[in-house]
């Protein structure tokens, strides 16, 4: 069984195959590992979890094996909906917040963590870099003398040797 991105009839769609069809073009090089989603479409837990309706929070239920059920109440018609966060994401939302379609519900897993802060970019006055560039030929200058040197002395030795 191979798994790729196939293109049928100007539509995209991901699907696992196990024989050739003629009419699927075989597309190759996806991003594997983040953001991806599963056979039956569901995100996974690498993605961010965004709000399937217009409302208000109206309850946060933690569940027992991770993740949470949040429950919007649409302000207009009173419906109730349900949305399923997986484990892992951090919530951003709390009770009795007014949410918008397409909020997001969780932070972004797939953003910062180890090494991925903020770094600030340091001027250095000119002069000084212009010292160490000075400083850094002298040492490399001193290098070639010293090597030069070598193979001077080695040929002096070379000469005086009797056979």
């Amino acid at each position: 069984m191979m798994s790729c991105l196939l293109v049928k009839e100007e539509k995209d769609m991901l699907n696992l195959v196990t024989k050739k069809d003629k009419d699927l073009q075989d597309k190759k090089g996806g991003n594997r590992g983040r953001g991806q989603i599963y056979p039956d479409g569901s995100k996974s837990n690498n993605n961010v979890s965004n709000a399937t309706a217009t409302g208000v929070v109206n309850k946060i239920i933690r569940k027992e094996k991770g993740g949470y059920e949040i429950t919007i109440v649409d302000a207009s018609d009173g419906r109730e909906v349900i949305d399923i966060i997986p484990p892992g994401p951090e919530l951003l939302v709390s009770e009795g917040e007014s949410i918008k379609l397409d909020q997001p519900l969780t932070s972004n897993p797939n953003v910062g963590g180890f090494g991925q802060g903020d770094a600030e970019i340091v001027l250095q006055d000119p002069l000084r870099v212009q010292g160490l560039l000075l400083f850094l030929a002298s040492i490399i200058l001193a290098q070639i003398f010293l090597v030069l040197k070598k193979k001077q002395f080695e040929k002096v030795q070379l000469s005086e040797m009797n056979f």
